[in-house]
């Protein structure tokens, strides 16, 4: 019985394996993005209900919202052209802004994005921005929520079948989507790992640049928000889990100019 169970959980991994767009990193996908999809809008509709959120005429949501417009509608031509259109369905972009001094943003499975006022100082203008909303929305298109939930359900050893299906969410789905993503706690920040933080800069330096915006001004974004940190401060929620400021900055600096190549197929 036990190996029977063990061989299951081998083929459906094997069956369930992903590949993330522009890097090709194959990746654990066994939870059904549909099943994801219902539960982050879900738990979004209730994130929207605990904060102030700044109406559409404040001149800060009009310019966070139509940066993630620019985006999304690069985003969406980018996966029809390149072989990804079956994935246009799991998007229902939406973007807000919430009236809190905290420097963070988050989008989350499905494509449902919330900034706060706290990081626009950093962001200094529409460029920033859209560093951060390309990250952002980079993590929803690599699905590193899909991945995070996956890895959560085999480390409780969670049933891998009973989670497939598109059936009722269950407690134990629910509590390893609260844990995967923060939810409950003050910010509901995504706590991806440092190579999923990597991975969200790359694409989101393509998807910035698609959209038509100088991928170079994430340089000195991450410089900016580095500063921020102040010394021997607590880094903001934002940065938590990231790479190191060094490590980051070198990296978009040698991925530049493959940011570009990409937007430019």
């Amino acid at each position: 019985m036990k190996k029977g169970l063990l061989a299951f959980v081998v083929i459906t991994l094997f069956a369930q394996c992903a590949t993330v767009p522009i890097t090709g990193r194959r990746q654990m996908k066994f939870v059904n993005s549909k099943k994801l999809q219902t539960i982050s809008f879900t738990q979004y509709s209730d994130v929207k209900t605990t904060v102030k959120l700044l109406p559409n005429t404040d001149q800060r949501t009009v310019l966070v919202k139509n940066v993630g417009e620019k985006i999304s509608v690069a985003v969406n031509r980018y996966l029809t052209n390149n072989g990804y259109k079956d994935r246009l369905k799991e998007f229902e972009w939406e973007f807000n802004l919430a009236d809190e001094n905290t420097v963070n943003a988050w989008c989350m499975p499905g494509g449902k994005v919330m900034f706060y006022t706290g990081i626009l100082p950093i962001c200094e203008g529409e460029d920033g921005i859209a560093v951060v909303m390309g990250h952002e929305i980079a993590h929803a298109i690599a699905r590193h929520g899909n991945e995070r939930m996956s890895q959560g359900l085999l480390a409780q050893g969670l049933g891998v079948a009973g989670q497939i299906g598109t059936s009722g969410v269950s407690p134990d789905f629910q509590a390893v989507f609260n844990q995967s993503f923060g939810i409950g706690s003050q910010l509901g920040l995504l706590k991806f790992s440092r190579n999923n933080e990597s991975e969200a800069d790359k694409l989101g330096l393509v998807f910035m640049t698609m959209a038509g915006y100088n991928p170079a001004t994430a340089v000195e974004f991450w410089k900016r928000m580095a500063a921020n940190k102040g010394n021997g401060q607590k880094p903001p929620e934002f940065m938590s889990t990231h790479p190191s400021d060094d490590r980051r900055i070198a990296d978009i600096l040698e991925y530049l100019p493959e940011a570009r190549n990409w937007a430019n197929k």
